[in-house]
């Protein structure tokens, strides 16, 4: 019955592989309705200096850019970015692109393991679709006879059968599935995929490696023991988003943590702070860049 434990284990091994001592946190105090109406700016407030950042020069005369220096050569830089009738997911792209170039190992890791998460996920798929259409086709009565000849042969294997109302599991060996509601896991070996409501969980404990997908695309994480990249993006029609890539040992750029915090209306202009630092605990560079967008455009 130790696969009832493969949800924790997901969850650690992300931990693990994002929350080691370089770690940097990203969490959020409001979003959606709940979140405070932006502001429509045309120039920017660029303080000489906002928590550990200190601003290099003057602001730009057009209010548009400004440039921070942050401790252990971080470097933030603050932009107003008009969408010129674009979309926003293309412009924030656009920073994501540049930000990755930045980390190149980390980036062609990334994808890799980009391409190992999709052919998993439709292998999880297409097993998911066969045990269902092998459990519908097996009948109530097969299930009855199935279930008796399995508790004999429990007692001499590692197996086990609990079936109740809403709830359904079945281990064997190192296989499990577990139907609960509003979650299934299924387990072979050192995987395991796991779906909670709106959240997929897939975790591959051979190449620590773990995938997390929201159904509304507000949350996605890909991390493994060299790297991790997240992406959040607050729902409601205003732009609140988020972007971080860390990198185990530092690039040949010499950066080992690259972001962005963005914030705006969904018209534009967007408030966009972009991140690039040599530790990979940069928290306080990352909440200092924050405080920038949020003393722009708000909350």
């Amino acid at each position: 019955m130790h696969h009832l434990l493969w949800p924790v284990c997901a969850l650690a091994l992300m931990t693990a592989a994002c929350d080691n001592a370089g770690t940097v946190r990203i969490t959020s105090t409001s979003s959606g309705k709940d979140a405070g109406v932006l502001k429509v700016v045309d120039a920017l407030q660029c303080p000489q200096t906002q928590g550990v950042l200190t601003r290099k020069g003057s602001a730009q005369a057009d209010g548009t850019t400004c440039v921070y220096s942050g401790p252990r050569g971080s470097e933030v830089t603050l932009q107003l970015v008009s969408l010129n009738g674009g979309s926003v997911q293309d412009a924030l792209k656009r920073f994501e692109d540049r930000l990755s170039a930045d980390l190149p190992e980390a980036l062609a890791e990334a994808r890799a393991n980009e391409d190992r998460a999709r052919a998993e996920a439709v292998r999880a798929e297409a097993d998911a679709a066969r045990a269902e259409a092998e459990a519908e086709h097996a009948g109530a009565d097969a299930e009855r006879a199935a279930a008796k000849a399995e508790a004999a042969a429990d007692a001499a294997t590692d197996s086990a059968h609990v079936s109740a109302p809403g709830v359904r599991i079945d281990a064997h060996g190192d296989k499990a599935t577990v139907h609960l509601p509003g979650m299934r896991i299924d387990a072979d070996g050192d995987r395991a995929n796991i779906k909670i409501g709106g959240i997929t969980i897939r975790a591959d404990d051979k190449n620590s490696q773990v995938n997390v997908r929201s159904t509304d695309e507000v949350v996605s994480i890909d991390a493994n023991d060299n790297t991790a990249r997240i992406r959040t993006s607050a729902p409601g029609e205003a732009v609140r988003a988020t972007f971080l890539m860390t990198a185990d040992q530092s690039s040949t750029t010499g950066w080992r943590v690259v972001g962005y915090e963005a914030r705006g209306p969904s018209g534009g202009p967007i408030v966009v702070a972009t991140v690039r630092g040599k530790d990979r605990n940069e928290n306080r560079v990352f909440e200092a860049a924050k405080a920038l967008v949020t003393l722009n455009v708000g909350d």
